[in-house]
């Protein structure tokens, strides 16, 4: 009785969870005139690949091709960015600690209760002294920035689970502090980077509200920003299918991302959980 107490809760769950999924996707293969309808329906009555093609037509003067080269530029340069520190950074908080390093990790994880959209206007005035305005470097360092907080907390913890004995053998074999971690620590430490890697790259490929704010050239927009303005159309009217479309286009690389990677993000976010 307890096993299928536990299947069917396992059961409620991936029904709630996998059920988005499958509006999303049968709301991009109706036909438009379908997928605008009240109430919607929940079979697809009409197959259809308009929406698709809509995503494809670059009439509108929006190019999604250009917009997915940006969207994969800034989410890659915003994930070695953020892994790179915070790998650097959460070795030196777990392994090399000083004087005041605790309330120093502090201040780096007091990030996670500002909210981005309460310090836009510093930002923008920042990025606008720096040159570095409207440019996909400037997003890019914003991004980096808010996604670091919990990158390094991720990387200090999975550092902190290693046991000192690995880097005291390193140091008797003749490596340096750095030479320990690079040959020693940061390999039995993977799994920790490579969840660091996943979550940051989600962040930047999903990211909206900074692109919008911070870019003012629509070449370099990104592509959940130009889905948005392809969505809208010209009437400023949300066309269903088409956003459904386009969420279908940038869910795929996240998942078949997550699902090759799955087994070192979860060994990562239990890293320092049992010691």
């Amino acid at each position: 009785m307890p096993r299928l107490a536990w299947w069917v809760v396992c059961l409620c769950l991936a029904i709630l969870f996998l059920y988005p999924l499958y509006v999303m996707l049968t709301q991009s293969l109706k036909a438009p005139a379908e997928a605008a309808a009240v109430p919607p329906t929940m079979f697809p009555q009409d197959w259809s690949l308009e929406n698709y093609a809509a995503l494809a037509d670059s009439s509108s003067g929006i190019s999604l091709l250009r917009s997915l080269g940006n969207s994969i530029g800034v989410s890659l340069s915003v994930t070695l960015l953020t892994t790179t520190v915070a790998t650097l950074a959460g070795y030196g908080f777990a392994k090399l600690p000083f004087r005041g390093s605790g309330f120093l990790f502090f201040l780096a994880l007091v990030a996670f209760m500002v909210p981005f959209q309460a310090i836009i206007t510093p930002l923008f005035l920042t990025l606008r002294n720096l040159g570095l305005l409207g440019s996909l470097p400037g997003l890019v360092l914003v991004i980096a920035t808010f996604s670091l907080p919990f990158g390094l907390f991720l990387m200090r913890n999975t550092f902190a689970s290693l046991p000192g004995s690995l880097e005291e053998a390193a140091m008797i074999d003749g490596c340096g502090t750095l030479g320990a971690m690079r040959r020693v620590l940061l390999p039995v430490a993977l799994p920790g980077v490579i969840s660091t890697a996943l979550l940051t790259f989600f962040t930047a490929w999903n990211e909206f509200f900074a692109t919008l704010i911070l870019l003012v050239d629509q070449k370099l927009y990104t592509l959940p920003v130009s889905l948005q303005m392809l969505a809208s159309g010209q009437n400023n009217q949300l066309d269903w299918g088409v956003m459904q479309a386009g969420v279908t286009v940038t869910v795929v690389p996240c998942v078949v991302i997550y699902l090759l990677l799955q087994k070192y993000y979860v060994s990562g976010l239990l890293s320092g959980a049992v010691k």
